[in-house]
């Protein structure tokens, strides 16, 4: 199965895509150029002395490949420590759906992005609930609209190219 096949397999079966409610902490990272938003939830539990990924969620306003490169992630991502997830790549998060096109690769670099966001607990990402209705609260087209976006209190991070 080659690159575009994988890809369209990933999109079709998306794996861990929506908001996860109980989440310890997540992460959000846009592209401006291209529009693009990926949101990363993580669980944590405690495995040998260790904190390690108990489960991983994802939202994203974007492509295709973004999509998929998001669900294997959090495929990825289940039972690694905090250690093993930080030293992750966005060649690594994208590796089980082969060679990402150049015009793509900002697509693994989002993913990692949000994981890295959300391995650092920054909060800050997303507006409390209170803050967005409770229809929308905590989802990322929720935040576009909520006050919290038009007070510039949802960080957008623009990933190098």
């Amino acid at each position: 199965m080659n690159t575009e096949d994988k890809i369209q397999d990933a999109i079709a079966n998306p794996q861990n895509m929506g908001e996860m409610t109980d989440a310890d902490s997540v992460g959000t990272v846009g592209n401006p150029e291209c529009g693009d938003m990926v949101r990363m939830w993580l669980k944590f539990s405690e495995k040998d002395g260790k904190k390690v990924i108990d489960r991983a969620s994802f939202q994203s306003f974007g492509c295709q490949t973004a999509i998929a490169v998001a669900s294997m992630a959090t495929e990825m991502l289940k039972g690694k420590s905090v250690e093993e997830a930080e030293a992750l790549e966005s060649t690594d998060l994208s590796e089980p759906l082969g060679p990402l096109p150049p015009m793509k690769l900002h697509c693994g670099e989002m993913v990692e992005g949000a994981l890295r966001a959300a391995l650092k607990g920054d909060s800050e990402d997303c507006p409390e609930p209170a803050e967005a209705s409770a229809a929308s609260s905590n989802t990322l087209l929720g935040d576009m609209n909520a006050p919290a976006m038009k007070s510039g209190r949802l960080k957008v991070v623009k990933l190098d190219e």
